[in-house]
């Protein structure tokens, strides 16, 4: 007669609990046996191991499960993994970025009357400085010294005739923290998916990969992209608000970058210089023979699908060596104050012609740099938390770096870099009269005096070529020019009667003018109860607004846009409706706000 089995408990899974189920397990199929254990029987021994075994292993299955999905994941590396698979690009220590101020002395002209324009270098990036305690900068972008909005003043003047012998000119640029690193590698036979690790363990960004036959490898968000966009200078009209072109080249030679907290990888695809010296499309009036007596062709070298594998990810180094320039941070604290940056480590200029020049006069120029920081360089330099950077995972996942919503859209604009232009204000609006509806992408870019202007053609094509790799498909999108109005401010106030009526109408004004020192968004109505609200409230002697008048500024060095306040008043009086291809901006504050004290 077969005895009945017992279930088994499979919701034992910790040390006692398994112990406590294979005793009850013993005690009722082997209850002969089982008189003999004692706590320090074989037995007993058996049991004990095979409960800590089981407790062991079911630790490993929960850690296992948790560390497979990203919210119950606790391990930092483990939290990058499933990162990169949703899509996330972990960019490892942050670093500080800010504007430098860059002075050089350069020589006069022949009348004395400014700087002789031949000994006007570009200060080339990449160029090195260090701050007063220590911490190193890169130039992240070129800095022309001849470019029409340096500020430039008499340096040296002659003391017998009083004219000047040198000017002093003044240019700013884009610094970051960091200092360059190289590194070589040999690398032998060719290899599928070539993985090199960094020696360093603070690498921030990889800047330039070539091998030793002078070919360059680019850096791609993943290996089957193989198109980049690289900047082109720009010599139009336009070069002094549109320093770069952006254009699209094919890299078949491209590398990815993968980093964890403590390591920095860079991984390679598994193509060969054959298949790249050898098209995989055939010539159409190559087959033609074949389709005689047929009415199709079978040749897998005109499949179309072949378009998208040619290169196999990308050509791999093979018999080369490989060399990686990259940037590194060699201190945690990066961040500094005003007029700390002082020190030129390394300043590598160019000048136009310099065949013609007298070298004596360049090296002057050349030795004659002065770098300083007007505003403090801040960046965040600690790394992101587990919860921080779980949560940067999700929200990038959830745009899948596209531009999909309106604020995808303005996002994607904002973040084009400004050497390509600079996007001040921009709208996105559904064109109702369009056929298919289109997006009508209204923009404002900004003069070499921070000014709103309307962009330039140039601007227009970087951000169409720009907004190409981030918009969906079927998104068609008109880039449109907004129009700008220019406005003032007109109040009076009544002061409190211990106060000096004068200071408070100059810090009155002064409050408006900060309020308003940047332009409205492009389409944002300007509200009257805001500028009652300030008045009242942020300027400590005033005890009353009596009025606020808002009038159209026209003509001369303001817009020629004319807009009528009063008919574009809302019913109550409140706020100043604005149309949606329409930005207003206070030009000059401290001069088109105006108050007075009743």
């Amino acid at each position: 007669m077969s005895r009945k089995k017992t279930p088994i408990n499979f919701t034992s899974r910790e040390y006692d609990s398994i112990r406590n189920e294979l005793v009850k397990h013993a005690k009722r199929y082997y209850p002969d046996s089982f008189r003999d254990f004692s706590e320090a029987s074989f037995g007993a021994l058996m049991l004990d191991s095979v409960a800590y075994i089981g407790d062991q292993l079911s630790f490993y299955l929960d850690y296992q499960a948790n560390e497979s999905f990203l919210d119950t994941a606790t391990e930092y590396n483990n939290i990058i993994k499933i990162a990169r698979q949703m899509g996330y690009k972990f960019r490892g220590r942050p670093s500080s970025s800010g504007e430098a101020t860059f002075y050089i002395l350069a020589p006069a002209n022949s009348l004395g009357l400014g700087p002789d324009s031949r000994y006007l270098p570009v200060l080339k990036k990449g160029s090195e400085f260090v701050s007063s305690a220590g911490v190193p900068f890169i130039l992240n972008e070129d800095v022309r010294f001849d470019g029409s909005t340096n500020e430039v003043v008499a340096g040296r003047v002659d003391s017998t005739t009083g004219i000047p012998t040198h000017y002093a000119i003044r240019s700013a640029g884009k610094v970051v923290s960091g200092m360059i690193a190289k590194e070589t590698f040999t690398v032998g036979s060719q290899e599928k998916f070539k993985k090199i690790q960094l020696s360093s363990a603070n690498c921030i960004e990889v800047l330039k990969v070539y091998d030793s036959a002078g070919h360059e490898y680019y850096e791609v968000d993943y290996l089957s992209q193989n198109v980049i966009y690289r900047e082109v200078s720009n010599f139009n009209n336009d070069k002094d608000t549109v320093p770069s072109i952006l254009r699209p080249f094919i890299v078949p030679r491209r590398f990815v970058v993968e980093t964890d907290r403590n390591r920095t990888y860079i991984q390679f695809g598994y193509g060969s210089e054959s298949e790249l010296n050898s098209p995989t499309m055939a010539e159409p009036s190559e087959t033609v023979l074949d389709l005689f007596g047929k009415d199709y062709d079978a040749s897998k070298t005109f499949d179309p699908s072949k378009l998208l594998g040619t290169d196999k990810f990308g050509i791999a180094p093979a018999d080369t060596t490989i060399t990686i320039e990259y940037r590194v941070a060699n201190s945690r604290s990066v961040n500094i104050p005003v007029g700390s940056l002082t020190k030129v480590k390394k300043g590598p200029m160019s000048f136009a012609d310099p065949t013609v020049l007298a070298d004596a006069t360049m090296r002057d120029v050349v030795n004659s740099l002065e770098v300083d920081n007007k505003e403090p360089i801040l960046g965040d330099v600690s790394i992101p938390n587990n919860v921080e950077l779980k949560r940067r995972v999700m929200d990038s996942f959830s745009m899948q770096n596209r531009a999909v919503t309106t604020q995808d859209l303005e996002g994607a604009v904002y973040s084009m870099h400004p050497k390509y232009g600079a996007i001040k204000r921009c709208r996105i609006v559904r064109d109702p009269d369009s056929f298919k509806r289109n997006l009508n992408l209204y923009i404002l870019a900004e003069d070499a005096r921070g000014f709103l202007a309307k962009a330039t053609t140039t601007l227009k094509e970087n951000l169409k070529i720009w907004l190409s790799t981030k918009k969906m498909i079927h998104d068609t999108i008109d880039i449109l020019d907004a129009k700008i109005v220019n406005v003032g401010i007109e109040f009076s106030i009544v002061t409190k009667a211990e106060v000096n009526n004068y200071d408070v109408l100059q810090e009155a004004i002064e409050t408006l003018a900060a309020k308003y020192a940047n332009p409205l968004y492009i389409g944002e109505p300007l509200y009257i109860t805001d500028i009652y609200s300030t008045l009242n409230h942020d300027v400590a002697g005033v005890a009353d607004v009596k009025t606020v008048k808002i009038t159209n500024k026209t003509g001369g060095k303001y817009s020629r846009v004319s807009f009528n306040i009063e008919e574009n008043k809302s019913a109550d009086g409140r706020y100043i409706i604005v149309p949606e291809n329409v930005a207003f901006e206070i030009k000059y504050p401290k001069i088109d706000i105006k108050g007075s004290v009743v």
